[in-house]
């Protein structure tokens, strides 16, 4: 609300934003299918979470009330959205989480804020495509199209995907480099410098695949983005990490709360070591591609670890093939290393990317799982695209979100 006061002369109210989510946890809504799939995806484990069953697990295909959140959400329309980290709702959630172990206290609660940041940038094509500093994997997702920016992209789709996947895997090696910049001393634009984005390149064989070591995560995510007459943009993601965050409702407040402390290390010696104040490593890396310094692409999926994978088959998309947003995000997709679906080593690949190319890509070396065309599994991202024939959107076929 800062940012849209002070730069765009916005007005809205803390109670004209929260209505819309007020009136649903009041009233209630039919579950989505993808909160039934990932609720009989973890069916093992959520009757062991705190609170989760009583809040959650009833719901079905009736309605879902959520009557305590919508107190909270109360509470924040009356006192205003910083009654989140100070005030009484900040209280309740001070309560729930010392009732559930958690370490975090109201006094740190009440010390949470936002911060403005550069975004990192990184050319591709005749595009500068933006993406957020650490300790995000932003920069991740810039190096992967870095790598690209100087292969020439194939249409053939399985040397189109063999590039793709192995731009990826090089761009991983460093990301246990990324940690909060203000407790680590590695300079992360070193990864993007173009001597070394050239070695990456020309590390690439063009008929062999990489070993994958890697473990990927699942996320319970939401992408949003927005454009208005005016040309002022907004490209969103807010999380709570896996797909049901900790699992843990926190006391009265009806809150899920999140585990992005999972990317924390115990290690000494590790950038991401838990320390007081310190940011986690986290995955989400909205962004925004400038064509002629004005914003011309806006995109970003949910998928944690897999985020940087889809944007790098989305972007490739939207840019090197020229095609619309509905179908960029329609094309098939591939997910690395192990899952919570999978525990292999393995290429996870929609069947829609066809059996010739799966086979090709096999014979590259390519340990590859085929799974349904159109899975979950393989994130749910959207883009706008903004050009001198207007504005364009979609969102992806995976699940239910909409353009409007």
């Amino acid at each position: 609300m800062r940012l849209s006061g002070s730069r765009w002369g916005g007005t809205m109210t803390p109670g004209a934003l929260l209505a819309p989510a007020l009136t649903l946890a009041r009233d209630g809504f039919r579950p989505s299918d993808s909160q039934r799939f990932w609720l009989d995806f973890r069916a093992a484990d959520w009757p062991d979470w705190p609170g989760f069953a009583a809040q959650f697990a009833a719901a079905g295909n009736d309605l879902l009330r959520q009557p305590q959140l919508a107190e909270i959400l109360s509470l924040m329309v009356r006192d205003g959205l910083r009654s989140f980290y100070q005030g009484p709702a900040a209280q309740r959630i001070a309560q729930g989480l010392a009732q559930a172990g958690a370490p975090l206290t109201a006094a740190d609660l009440a010390a949470t804020h936002s911060r403005a940041a550069q975004p990192l940038s990184q050319p591709y094509r005749d595009l500068m495509l933006l993406a957020p500093p650490p300790p995000t994997q932003g920069v991740t997702t810039l190096a992967i199209m870095g790598i690209l920016d100087r292969l020439r992209i194939p249409r053939d789709p399985a040397m189109r995907t063999h590039l793709l996947v192995e731009a990826v895997k090089q761009a991983f090696l460093d990301r246990g480099r990324i940690a909060d910049p203000d407790h680590a001393g590695d300079d992360i634009s070193a990864l993007l410098s173009p001597d070394r984005l050239d070695a990456k390149a020309g590390a690439i064989r063009a008929d062999r695949a990489l070993a994958w070591p890697h473990r990927v995560r699942h996320g319970d995510t939401v992408f949003f983005a927005a454009t208005d007459r005016q040309g002022r943009c907004a490209s969103v993601l807010q999380s709570t990490y896996f797909d049901w965050g900790s699992g843990c409702v926190i006391g009265d407040t009806g809150i899920i709360w999140h585990n992005r402390g999972a990317s924390f290390a115990t290690d000494p010696t590790h950038p991401n070591v838990i320390a007081p104040g310190k940011r986690p490593f986290y995955t989400l890396n909205p962004g925004i591609a400038l064509k002629d310094g004005r914003p011309h692409l806006l995109y970003g999926t949910q998928g944690a670890d897999g985020q940087p994978q889809t944007l790098a088959v989305v972007l490739s998309g939207l840019i090197d093939l020229g095609l619309s947003p509905e179908a960029a995000l329609a094309q098939p997709r591939f997910l690395l290393g192990r899952t919570f679906s999978d525990s292999r080593d393995s290429f996870k690949v929609e069947a829609s990317l066809g059996d010739a190319a799966i086979t090709s890509l096999a014979a590259m070396g390519h340990e590859t799982a085929e799974l349904p065309a159109l899975s979950p599994i393989f994130g749910c991202a959207g883009a706008i695209r903004i050009d001198a024939t207007g504005c364009s959107g979609a969102h992806d076929p995976r699940g239910e979100g909409l353009a409007l």
